[in-house]
């Protein structure tokens, strides 16, 4: 693709920057290993302030990327297990009564906080996802009659165990449209779990070892400032038209496949929102920055597209009877609609 002159940013101011992107993986991975894909979408919801859907099994660093990344930036962190017995009041805070006063005054929850780590999601009624994820979308709670904005940048890691149902209450689909993405962790092969083996269980100086509660410790290589001016020159990344064309073709198949000659529509009851048409563009903006380039180009788009729309398609019954995943449909049309 031609360089054009609606450039905002040039390859070498974003390579400046980049150099504290790269300090901060290179510190995460001293910690985490074999987990490139969390750690690159983790950057990606910081640097477009978009939330995230973790779904893994236990035991593939989920807690632990979101803790380090908060100690790396010297953010504020905190997790909540969601349980069945768990309360708005539990996650936004309520008003107590104080009795030197004769007044009721705000204490606020767990989700004044800079990283969310929500544990288990699905296992917290209805109200209580509900009170998560409005808070998400409008960046501030109401506790009383007073709202109160939540910190900036606030990113919220949302997790499901996805062998463990019973006991669960799953999200509506129109709560899952306001994740940025949706990761499917998989387990490390087999030469990431040596190292992981290694590091975890030999004192080396710079090992974890778990029996001992030893952690490697972390030095802060970006402070929070950083990171603002890092969303602000990701979001001048340049956009092509035809890139825009692109994107909207690709959401556009999930909607009416027939108009793009995919025999899908018998498997699709549901095709993505406008949010995934504009998480398709800010994802793919990150995407080019985080390679050092100053436009988009569709393999930026294909990198994110999976993670952005899995859970923006919804399934039919057909789709589901015939084991049909998102990812099989997002595959098809990605092989389909021209590219520019």
């Amino acid at each position: 693709m031609a360089v054009n002159s609606k450039f905002v940013v040039s390859r070498e101011e974003i390579q400046n920057e980049l150099y504290y992107v790269n300090k901060l993986l290179a510190e995460l991975k001293k910690r985490i290993v074999g987990q490139d894909k969390l750690l690159s979408r983790l950057l990606t919801g910081l640097l477009t302030g978009g939330h995230l859907l973790v779904e893994g099994v236990p035991g593939l660093a989920k807690s632990l990327a979101v803790s380090s990344l908060a100690e790396v930036l010297s953010m504020d962190f905190k997790r909540i297990q969601f349980t069945p017995d768990l309360l708005p009041a539990d996650l936004i805070g309520t008003m107590i009564f104080n009795a030197k006063t004769a007044e009721f005054e705000p204490r606020k929850g767990p989700i004044f906080t800079h990283i969310l780590l929500a544990d288990e999601i699905n296992r917290a009624p209805a109200k209580v996802q509900s009170a998560l994820l409005e808070a998400m979308q409008e960046q501030q709670v109401t506790i009383g009659n007073t709202t109160y904005p939540l910190q900036s940048p606030f990113l919220v890691l949302a997790t499901q165990n996805p062998i463990e149902q019973e006991g669960t209450y799953p999200l509506p689909e129109a709560q899952m449209d306001r994740f940025f993405m949706k990761i499917l962790l998989q387990y490390p092969d087999k030469k990431m779990e040596k190292e992981i083996l290694r590091r975890m269980t030999e004192g080396d100086g710079v090992a974890m070892e778990l029996a001992r509660g030893k952690q490697i410790q972390l030095k802060q290589v970006v402070v929070p400032e950083r990171i603002q001016k890092l969303r602000l020159m990701a979001n001048q990344i340049y956009v092509d038209e035809r890139i825009m064309d692109y994107i909207l073709d690709i959401v556009f198949a999930t909607r009416r496949p027939d108009d793009y000659g995919l025999n899908l529509a018998a498997y699709i009851r549901f095709g993505a929102s406008p949010r995934g048409t504009i998480a398709l563009k800010v994802g793919a903006r990150c995407q080019a920055f985080l390679r050092g380039r100053n436009f988009v180009v569709p393999e930026d788009i294909k990198e994110i597209a999976y993670d952005v729309l899995r859970h923006r398609i919804i399934l039919s019954f057909e789709a589901e009877a015939a084991g049909i995943t998102p990812d099989e449909i997002i595959h098809k049309i990605l092989a389909t609609v021209d590219v520019p």
